[in-house]
Parts: C-alpha cells; sequence; structure tokens
C-alpha cells in the first residue's frame, strides 16, 4: 500500500534457515530504485505505537520536545525505532522485524539468544539482496534494538555496513544483570511488562491503528502453553550469580566486530552506559566514533541532535554522501553543567589524554575527601541498610571538571561472611544543597554511581586498569566477620562541570542510594525516583537480610588508604 509518502508492506515473511517463517514491516520510497536498508529486530511488536505501548514517555515528548513531533505524522512511532517518515524521504529503506516469539513472528521466545542472533543475520542478508536494496543494511535503535547490534556484528553478516548502537549494553552479565555481582531486578520486572506482554499467541486485544490487525498475530495460547513457548529469563537471571557459558552466550566478542559503527552513550543510564564505552573501545572496527549525551532515555535518539547525527553517519557509509562524517572528531561529548545545560566538544580518544588521574583520599576521623591523604588511621562504622556514610570535599576554590571512569579503592569489614557496597559520586552546591541531573531514567538522578559485592572482590589482572578495575566474578571468596578486605569498585564514567564554592562528596552504603526527605517524588511506572530511577538492587532472595543487613566498616589512613580516583580535565591553553 502507499501512505503518507511512503510505500508500505506489513508481515511481509523472511524464512530462517530452520524453515521458520518471522514477519516484518517495510517503508520505502514510493520510486522505484535501490535504497539503503536501516533494520531493527526486537520483541516489543512492530506494530505496537509509541504513543499506545508507552504512553507516559510518549506524553513526555510531547510535553517538552515538541521538534520531535514536527515533520511527521507520527502514525508509525515505535518504541526504541527510527520514525520511517523522518527516513524515506531522504531514500532509505527501513525494516522492522518482529522476533521469534514476539509480535506477528512465531516461535520459541528466547531473548538476546544465539538463536536470535543468528535470526538477525539471515534478516540483515535478507534485507541487503532485496529488489529495493542496493545492499548495505544499516542498524540503528535504542536499548534492546542497540543490544542485539553488538551481537549480530560480532558474526560479520556480508551485507552489514554500518551500525549505531543508541544507548544499548554489550555485556549482558557486567552491565545487565549483576552490577559488581549484585543483582539489578529490572530485567525480571522487565520481561513480563515489555516482552510476554506481546509475546506470539497471547491473545493481546491491541490493535496496530494503522492496520487495524491485531499487535500480536497467532491463535490464543493458554498461559501453560504460553510460558512452555519461551524461556525462563527472570528464572535463569535469578539462579545464575556468577558469570558462565550462559552469559557470554548472550554478550558480544566485541574483537570480531569491524563494522564501522557509532556508538551513542547517555552520561547515567544504569543498563546501558557502560556498554556504549566498553563497546567502543574493544572493537576491532578501524572506523568508529563515540559521542555520550545526556536527558532522557527515550528522547536525544528522537531529536533533530540525534536524527541529524544518525543520518550524517548512515549517509556516509550507506550512500557515500559528502555529510561532513569525515570531519566528525572520534569522540563527541555533551558535558553536564550544574544549571542542566549541556557544553558539547570534539576529543580524539577515550579516555582523554590529557587525563590528571586525581586520587581523593577519604578521611573516617571527620567525614572529608582530601587530596592528600592521612597519616591517622580512622574507621566508621555503619548499617548496611542504612544510609551510609558521606565524605565531601572543602568548598572548591577553582572550577573543576570531571570527565571520564572512575574508581574506587575502599578497606572494609562486615559483621557477616557478605557485604554489598554501593558508591555514589554527588555534587552539592554553595548551601549544601544536592545538585540532580536529568538521568537516563530519573528526572533527579546522581552524578554516577558503582557497586561491588565483597565475595566478588577477585580481580582479574590482566585486563584490570587503574580506573576500571575488572572482576571475573567467576567464584565466591566469603568474608571473615570483622576481618578487612581490600575492594577495587569500577565507577561508571561520568560528566560534571563544577563551579568553584560547590563541593564534590561521596557516599558510600549497602544498599541503592535514595535522596535525602520525605519527597514527594516523580514516579515512572508508579515508582518513586529517588536518584536510582528503575534499577534497583533489593531482591530478597539475593540479598538476605541475614547476610548483607550487617554492620560494615569502612577503614582510612596510612594502614588502609580507601580513595576515590577522578578523571580530572586540565582547562585547555
Amino acid at each position: 500500500m502507499v501512505a503518507d509518502g511512503m510505500r508500505i508492506d506489513y508481515d511481509v515473511p523472511i524464512e530462517m534457515d530452520d524453515g521458520l517463517v518471522l514477519r516484518c514491516d517495510v517503508f520505502r520510497p514510493v520510486q522505484d530504485g535501490r535504497f539503503p536498508v536501516i533494520m531493527t529486530l526486537g520483541p516489543y511488536a512492530k506494530g505496537l505505537p509509541f504513543q499506545t505501548g508507552y504512553s507516559g514517555m510518549w506524553k513526555t515528548i510531547e510535553a517538552n520536545y515538541p521538534e520531535i513531533l514536527q515533520g511527521s505524522t507520527n502514525k508509525y512511532q515505535n518504541w526504541e525505532t527510527c520514525d520511517p517518515e523522518k527516513w524515506v524521504p531522504d531514500g532509505y529503506v527501513c525494516v522492522r522485524v518482529d522476533s521469534r516469539g514476539a509480535g506477528r513472528s512465531p516461535g520459541y521466545l528466547d531473548v538476546y539468544s544465539p538463536r536470535e542472533t543468528l535470526d538477525y543475520y539471515h534478516c540483515i542478508e535478507w534485507a541487503g539482496t532485496q529488489s529495493w536494496s542496493n545492499g548495505k543494511v544499516g542498524l540503528l535503535g535504542i536499548s534492546y534494538y542497540a543490544v542485539n547490534q553488538w551481537l549480530v556484528a560480532q558474526l560479520q553478516p556480508p551485507h552489514l555496513a554500518a551500525i549505531c548502537p543508541f544507548e544499548g549494553y554489550q555485556d549482558f552479565y557486567r552491565e545487565c544483570n549483576r552490577h559488581g555481582g549484585i543483582l539489578n531486578t529490572f530485567m525480571p520486572e522487565w520481561f513480563p511488562v515489555q516482552v510476554t506482554s506481546v509475546q506470539y499467541g497471547n491473545g493481546s486485544s491491541v490493535v496496530n491503528p494503522n492496520t487495524g490487525v491485531l499487535v500480536v498475530g497467532g491463535p490464543a495460547l493458554s498461559e501453560e502453553e504460553l510460558a512452555a513457548n519461551r524461556s525462563d529469563l527472570p528464572g535463569e537471571l535469578r539462579s545464575r550469580e556468577l558469570d558462565d557459558p550462559w552469559y557470554r552466550a548472550r554478550s558480544a566478542e566485541l574483537s570480531k566486530i569491524t563494522v564501522p559503527l557509532l556508538s551513542a552513550a547517555s552520561w547515567t543510564h544504569s543498563l546501558h552506559e557502560r556498554g556504549n564505552f566498553e563497546g567502543y573501545l574493544g572493537a576491532a572496527s578501524e572506523q568508529k566514533w563515540l559521542e555520550v549525551h545526556g536527558l532522557e532515555h527515550w528522547t536525544v535518539f528522537y531529536t533533530d541532535y540525534g536524527v541529524d547525527l544518525q543520518k550524517r553517519f548512515f549517509g556516509h557509509f550507506l550512500k557515500g554522501l559528502d555529510t561532513g562524517w569525515d570531519k566528525q572528531p572520534p569522540v563527541s561529548l555533551n558535558l553536564r553543567a550544574v544549571d542542566g545545560t549541556f557544553v558539547q566538544r570534539g576529543e580524539q580518544e577515550w579516555p582523554l589524554a590529557r587525563t590528571q588521574w586525581t586520587r581523593l583520599y577519604l578521611d573516617a576521623a571527620d567525614s572529608t575527601l582530601l587530596r592528600d591523604r592521612g597519616d591517622d588511621d580512622a574507621a566508621v562504622q555503619f548499617a548496611a541498610l542504612g544510609d551510609g556514610v558521606t565524605f565531601l570535599t572543602e568548598p572548591l576554590v577553582d572550577p573543576l571538571e570531571i570527565t571520564g571512569p572512575c574508581a574506587a579503592k575502599l578497606f572494609v569489614s562486615s559483621s557477616t561472611e557478605d557485604a554489598d557496597v554501593f558508591v555514589v559520586l554527588r555534587v552539592l552546591d554553595p548551601e549544601g544543597t544536592d545538585v540532580a541531573f536529568v538521568s537516563a531514567q530519573d528526572p533527579r538522578g546522581v552524578i554516577t554511581k558503582g557497586w561491588l559485592r565483597a565475595s566478588h572482590r577477585k580481580l582479574d589482572h590482566e585486563r584490570s586498569m587503574d580506573y576500571r578495575p575488572y572482576h571475573p566474578h567467576d567464584e565466591k571468596q566469603p568474608l571473615v566477620p570483622g576481618e578487612k578486605v581490600e575492594l577495587d569498585i569500577e565507577i561508571w564514567p561520568t560528566s560534571v562541570l563544577i563551579p568553584s564554592g560547590y563541593r564534590l562528596g561521596v557516599t558510600v552504603l549497602g544498599r541503592d542510594f535514595t535522596w535525602p526527605g520525605a519527597g514527594p517524588w516523580p514516579q515512572i511506572y508508579g515508582i518513586d525516583m529517588r536518584g536510582d530511577g528503575i534499577f534497583h538492587h533489593n531482591d530478597p532472595g539475593d540479598r538476605p537480610e541475614s547476610l548483607f543487613g550487617g554492620t560494615t566498616t569502612l577503614y582510612t589512613g596510612a594502614a588502609s588508604p580507601s580513595y576515590l580516583l577522578l578523571p580530572v580535565i586540565p582547562e585547555r591553553k
């Protein structure tokens, strides 16, 4: 059919190597010709309108970012994928595929699995050989549609010409399910809400308003039949505390990725941020770029800034156009200011070569952060499930820029045989009020944070760097109650421009950080947004109070030099 200046083919079949047929929607120019392809494959139902499935996020866009609504009827908006009305007029074909077992594609639903990744490979090759294709396929999308770009790119499909993973992890263990070895409850909560709700055969009554057809295909199945036709992802995630081959099969081998790459990261996303930085650094691609932005997870991708970035990249690699991409700096940063604005700056590498790696030592005697380590030993105790302890610098004499990965070395003991340690960086204004930043999933987020389960403290020394310790998570080393141990904690990258007169702080605690006070707090999905968004670590099965509800002691001083390692960036002369 032809509608809104596009030729649209719905539920187009793509046969897999095992004979199963996936269904896709194809949006392409009305005129005949061969065009580059922008593709996504995933489980969120290709026909489910953004406005219907994710109405809260859409209302935020409507209210705060009207530019996103311009130049489109918005009838074909789909969660975390590009708007075909903004791409097809520029001579692209947009292909959306429902992954195996989801939406209108039958089969066994197993997200991020090797089978799903192989399906994606075959879909790319199908798109690259159609009569309307110029043979070049690009992958573009947010979150799920970014994660599986890392996965399929390692298979090196011949017709894959470029990828742009926009906010998507690539290490299923470290970045998604187990932060420092601690279970992140998001995925078990996400699976029924966003995936099984549109599983093939679930009898959903939601209709694609553009076709009048149900967004979920197949005859309605019983709950028992549906459960038998999908993996038990929540069960797998809860049962696998250590990294293992199951996680590795769902994580990217970055050294096998050679395709041109634009990795677009968000400064504060507790699911995806690390993946975009590590993916950029680890990919073997000779042509690769890193872009970092702020704001909500579902915003920048759709803004004029985001679409222009994507089109310059794909125009260069899929069309051979002079888009100015040859002048794009390898690293493009949107630095965060305390007033909520951004300063854009190009760089040549990550981390920045001129970084002054700076230690700030914790002093438990007076809760301060100091450039010089104190000689006097001190210790402070805190209830693991309480508010923790906070250390502050003196008011800054000069402005300070922190941009890059961070780390902490802490000496601790516990009254029990284990302890979870959460490290949160904070900025306080001259009146002592916290400065909050719009983060990916929280309108009032912290600067950045890190996590580590003390029994997972073992380091892989070959893969570790001072600013990015690496834990293999392949065995548990229980604590001896009261016995001090040394923890090296990875803190995810950040950027903040701190004016003089402000203070930098760090809070160490044994649970998720929450802003002090009684609120009221903004909500997403009915969850109070108190600094951590929707990414929590409070599963009672993973964190029994008998083991993780004890008393933690933090040691400082000459014998126990606990410190933060910060990437201080000097002002360019």
